[in-house]
């Protein structure tokens, strides 16, 4: 395994020239060696260009460096290139997925918040790189020791800086409630969208993937206060949803019935229509009859009027000859009648005729 540099001007031609003299003069045996000392240095060539041969992984990428300055790339398989001190091979995972974590210590997760609150924020944020020389060679940056970053990745102290920032920079333009409630997906976004574009700027070569808030909470001294708020948002919500649902449960019902009774009144009205026109109908065919013939029409309507009144009136008899003596009464039918029965009417022979 080669041993990967970082190329940055660690290149020194006198300093290789020096041990290449040394390494010769050491092998000046003696004047019939020499052939020796050729072959020698011949062997030990062709083992220092044998390590050049390097291989690059799936999912990972290498960038060459000649006398310091970068050169090429290459992709995943088998390569050769120009080993130490001439060329430096750099190889670097840009599938990975990586992870930094902010607000791990409290002073670097208290921020201020739009309405001049403190709140606790720490989130995580996922990266990978995008491009590995610019990732490898554009940012000098000293490390993170807390997370195990090497000396001149940027996704050291310059990825933690830049991260805080953006976040600083939202979250001041919030209230504390927002950020403790509805807002954490807009945070979330606008913070991702603001530290890609501060990398971008560095020419990092890295690529931000998510920004996920993981605690949001007020400093410990008002954090009762705020839980007692929350907590009557949380039954304000609860009000508002249960007052949501008795209204999608009562205004269906209220709908059915009221369909239900314009449909009765519109049967209503329409058998009212059509009785109507049904007694219209009757009158006009009864007053054709009467026009044919008046005095039996006439008379016949008078039966069916007289029917319908005394079939439900009890008759007396009396004989004008008693000189009106309500004792000498004759009941012609029940004193009390039935409904379903009409009563028997019999009239008697009379002075003045039966009518």
């Amino acid at each position: 395994m080669f041993e990967s540099g970082r190329g940055r001007g660690d290149f020194d031609p006198e300093k290789i020239l020096r041990q290449i003299v040394s390494a010769l003069q050491n092998f000046r045996i003696g004047a019939g060696s020499n052939n020796k000392a050729m072959l020698l240095i011949v062997v030990v060539g062709i083992i220092w260009l044998g390590t050049g041969v390097y291989s690059v992984n799936p999912g990972e990428q290498s960038v060459m460096q000649l006398f310091g300055k970068t050169s090429t790339t290459a992709g995943p398989g088998l390569h050769w290139y120009w080993p130490n001190p001439i060329g430096t091979k750099n190889v670097e995972s840009i599938e990975q997925i990586k992870t930094m974590e902010l607000g791990i210590v409290r002073e670097d997760a208290q921020m201020i918040t739009g309405d001049l609150n403190i709140a606790d924020v720490s989130l995580v944020v996922q990266y990978r790189i995008k491009n590995l020389e610019y990732y490898l060679f554009n940012v000098d940056d000293p490390g993170d020791s807390l997370r195990d970053t090497d000396e001149g990745e940027p996704d050291g102290i310059t990825l933690k800086d830049a991260t805080e920032s953006a976040l600083r920079l939202v979250v001041g333009q919030r209230s504390i409630d927002g950020i403790l409630t509805s807002e954490k997906e807009e945070v979330q976004n606008e913070t991702q969208i603001l530290l890609q574009s501060i990398l971008d700027t560095y020419f990092s070569g890295i690529q931000v993937l998510t920004v996920r808030l993981q605690e949001v909470k007020p400093p410990d001294e008002v954090r009762d206060a705020f839980d007692d708020v929350l907590r009557a948002r949380q039954d304000q919500d609860t009000k508002v949803n249960q007052a949501k649902a008795y209204r999608e449960d009562i205004l269906p019902r209220a709908q059915g019935e009221a369909t239900q009774l314009i449909n009765e009144a519109g049967a209503y009205k329409a058998e009212v229509i059509a009785l109507a026109e049904g007694e219209a109908k009757r009158f006009l065919a009864v007053l054709e009859e009467y026009k044919k013939a008046k005095d039996v029409t006439r008379y016949r309507l008078y039966l069916e009027a007289m029917e319908s009144i005394l079939i439900e009136t009890s008759i007396f008899a009396i004989d004008p000859q008693s000189g009106n003596n309500l004792l000498e009464v004759l009941p012609l039918s029940p004193l009390t009648t039935s409904d379903t029965q009409p009563p028997n009417i019999s009239i008697q022979d009379t002075e003045s005729g039966t009518e």
